[in-house]
């Protein structure tokens, strides 16, 4: 578990940076550059499709060089670089080009990592392991997100956005320092044996590919995080505000990851992905009905819990039903799938805003996750360490 204390920490600094500014990025974008929400999707959605099409590449080169370390520390990296762009640039182009940047070294970074996490723990605490480092990862995200709201609160209306994009460097940095602690597993040689890619993936448990085929039907629906939050000042949130929603959603998502992680490693990894949906897709529903702020932050409360309920469970459902050799890859597939479809999705949601109302696009969120769930319910089998299937 130090080990993935240590990968957590790597996360904690990393998203005190990124939350500092991406929460800012759509308020920036409309307020100071005039985007619509129509471009911000376009934006959004183009810079996380391409950089998704590197995670399974890199997942591929995480498997066949065992390199995961020197990997995911030229991912985190790139978070400087992004916030180095981020101040010199003076038009949209410039945020997408910067956000391109952010969203490759996440694709470069997120394999490696998960395999990271995957070798510090047994098979019967995946789902522990990976909770235990979202936790870590979404109480950096709230940290990040708090320090964010402080900064533009001082700032009153005056707010200095290229400031913030400054003081938000110093975490990254502090996490690249984390690296000197973490240690890297070595691969037997069984595992390094060479065969060829397509005879291995061959061995790919057919339930792996459903679920795969069900993330993307689900992220067709969960567009940018920026329609929630261009959604939430529709209700009456101001620009600073607003941002304590992402805050108490991170939270949320922290104190309950750890727990709900370790409780699929006792219960299966069906009995939560399924409430996740269906959590999303109430969450969504919320989204599109919610008309008072109150209601809205009992929204965020039920997103925070969902992606408690999803995001560590997923990757914790995907090795264990992995080969070991292609576990980089399928956890970088599992990524890139999403990250393809998010472009669509936030496209969708953006011409639907702007044709048809805000409630929309979730209403066409809320019925994908629900499909989704009642896909799962019906064809995925039960998986964890002691039950292999129901």
């Amino acid at each position: 578990m130090i080990n993935i204390i240590f990968l957590g920490l790597v996360s904690f600094f990393t998203d005190i940076s990124s939350q500092m500014v991406y929460p800012i990025i759509p308020l920036y974008l409309v307020t100071v550059l005039g985007a619509t929400p129509t471009l911000v999707g376009v934006i959004e959605g183009i810079a996380e499709s391409l950089a998704s099409l590197l995670k399974v590449f890199s997942g591929y080169i995480t498997d066949r060089f065992q390199k995961k370390k020197a990997l995911a520390f030229v991912g985190y990296a790139s978070g400087i670089i992004y916030k180095l762009a981020l101040l010199f640039a003076g038009t949209w182009v410039g945020i997408l080009g910067a956000r391109v940047v952010d969203r490759i070294g996440k694709g470069i970074r997120t394999a490696p990592r998960d395999v990271l996490v995957s070798e510090s723990v047994d098979k019967h605490n995946l789902g522990k392991g990976f909770g235990l480092h979202k936790a870590m990862d979404m109480f950096g995200s709230a940290i990040g997100i708090f320090i964010a709201f402080l900064l533009l609160r001082n700032m009153s209306d005056n707010v200095d956005f290229k400031k913030i994009f400054i003081i938000a460097i110093i975490p990254a940095i502090l996490g690249l320092c984390m690296f000197f602690f973490i240690k890297e597993k070595q691969a037997s040689q069984e595992v390094k044996t060479e065969e060829p890619f397509w005879k291995n993936i061959k061995n790919v448990d057919r339930q792996l590919w459903l679920y795969l085929l069900v993330v993307f039907l689900f992220t067709l629906g969960n567009s940018s995080k920026v329609f929630i939050l261009l959604r939430a000042q529709s209700v009456g949130f101001d620009t600073v505000n607003v941002i304590l929603l992402f805050f108490i959603m991170n939270m949320t998502g922290s104190v309950l990851s750890m727990p709900l992680g370790k409780l699929s490693d006792k219960i299966g990894r069906k009995k939560l992905l399924v409430p996740g949906y269906l959590a999303f897709s109430l969450c969504y529903f919320g989204f599109a009905f919610a008309e008072t702020e109150w209601m809205m932050v009992a929204v965020f409360i039920i997103y925070g819990a969902y992606t408690a309920m999803i995001t560590g469970v997923e990757r914790a459902y995907v090795v264990d039903i992995t080969p070991p050799e292609l576990k980089g890859t399928m956890l970088g597939l599992q990524s890139t799938i999403s990250g393809i479809a998010l472009l669509p999705a936030s496209i969708i949601a953006g011409v639907l805003w702007d044709a048809y109302g805000a409630a929309i696009p979730f209403i066409f969120g809320a019925v994908l996750s629900l499909s989704a769930a009642i896909i799962l319910i019906i064809f995925m089998k039960n998986v964890n360490p002691q039950v292999r299937s129901e």
